[in-house]
């Protein structure tokens, strides 16, 4: 079987009670060549150092596989090293600066391949970027997928103040914030600096609804596309909440982008799911859904919570091994997988 069409993106968050003090974030290459994992994706030190104003936080894991690398971003998102002293100074100051920006912040996130991740405390999201447009002339899908994510994130971080008691029906509104993070990307993307891609979107925002002498964690998921956010009581092995996949046809989901019908206000889809402490929260590209089931899935979160025996819960082993998985079957020629099924079901001749 060839490789899945995307990459392989999986955050696996746990619900805790939160902390006195800040964790630090981690994020290194695994011994698995071409695996990268961390605990949370970089954000700038103002966002990192500020208190969680929910009494509920993600404890956060994420690991990646691409199968192709990730291109450099483009000027102006990325300042090209400058050759000489005679090049304009802001360019040789900036050329020290790696990390890309958009309109003067850090982009939020991280970019695997032509897909976009980023792990926060209360929101984590994954967006599958269109590889086919690198074949095109000022085409860029890594672009798209992580300036969307970030505008996204950026929304939600605002509205967080945003709070549901007994007395108020105040909720956050994801689709609304993602129809701005589109907004914002095409406006970015747009002449004199147009770049073309289209990407998925999905993404989980952290909540709670208080009552008199009660808060129970809520938990707010948007989806366009064929990514995935799945909820998994790990004790039961029972699977609470998945996303349905949106296709314009077979192997053409939803996307957000140039050329694309699709809009978050007219098709993105938001659920509110009741979840509780221990549940597991996943955020998924098709490169993981293409190649295990749902009970796939369940059963290796099962087991890599347990893998310890020391009582403790390391997410960033849980999102690894679901990567490995994954990965395992992308590269078996001769394995069965949901993609396959779903492949000989429209009538296409597929092995693997």
């Amino acid at each position: 079987m060839p490789r899945p069409t995307s990459i392989i993106a999986s955050l696996s968050v746990s619900i805790r009670r939160p902390l006195q003090a800040s964790r630090p974030q981690r994020r290194w290459l695994s011994r698995d060549s071409l695996i990268s994992q961390g605990t949370k994706t970089p954000s700038p030190p103002a966002v990192s150092g500020q208190k969680p104003k929910s009494p509920y936080y993600f404890d956060t894991g994420y690991a990646l596989y691409a199968k192709r690398p990730s291109r450099p971003f483009p000027p102006p998102f990325l300042s090209i090293p400058s050759r000489s002293f005679s090049d304009p100074l802001s360019t040789h100051n900036k050329s020290r600066d790696r990390r890309p920006y958009v309109n003067g912040e850090i982009i939020r996130g991280i970019t695997n391949g032509d897909d976009a991740v980023l792990v926060s405390e209360n929101f984590i999201g994954a967006n599958d970027g269109v590889g086919a447009w690198a074949q095109k002339p000022r085409g860029h899908a890594a672009l798209w997928s992580r300036l969307i994510l970030h505008f996204w994130a950026l929304e939600a971080e605002r509205d967080g103040k945003v709070t549901s008691t007994a007395a108020s029906s105040s909720q956050p509104d994801p689709i609304a914030y993602l129809q701005t993070a589109y907004e914002r990307t095409v406006e970015a993307t747009s002449a004199p600096s147009e770049w073309k891609g289209t990407t998925t979107a999905c993404g989980a925002q952290l909540h709670h609804i208080s009552g008199e002498s009660t808060t129970e964690p809520m938990l707010f998921v948007t989806n366009l596309g064929d990514s995935q956010v799945m909820v998994v009581r790990p004790q039961s092995q029972e699977i609470l909440y998945k996303t349905t996949e949106q296709w314009h046809w077979f192997d053409c989901p939803r996307q957000l982008g140039t050329n694309s019908p699709d809009t978050p206000k007219a098709n993105a889809v938001m659920d509110k799911v009741s979840i509780r402490e221990g549940d597991v929260v996943l955020a998924m590209s098709d490169g993981v859904v293409d190649n295990l089931w749902e009970h796939e899935v369940s059963q290796s979160v099962h087991d890599s919570m347990h893998d310890s025996g020391s009582g403790s819960v390391d997410m960033l082993h849980v999102a690894g091994e679901l990567v490995r998985a994954a990965r395992r079957i992308a590269e078996d020629p001769y394995a069965e997988s949901p993609f396959m099924e779903r492949a000989i079901e429209e009538g296409l001749a597929m092995e693997g």
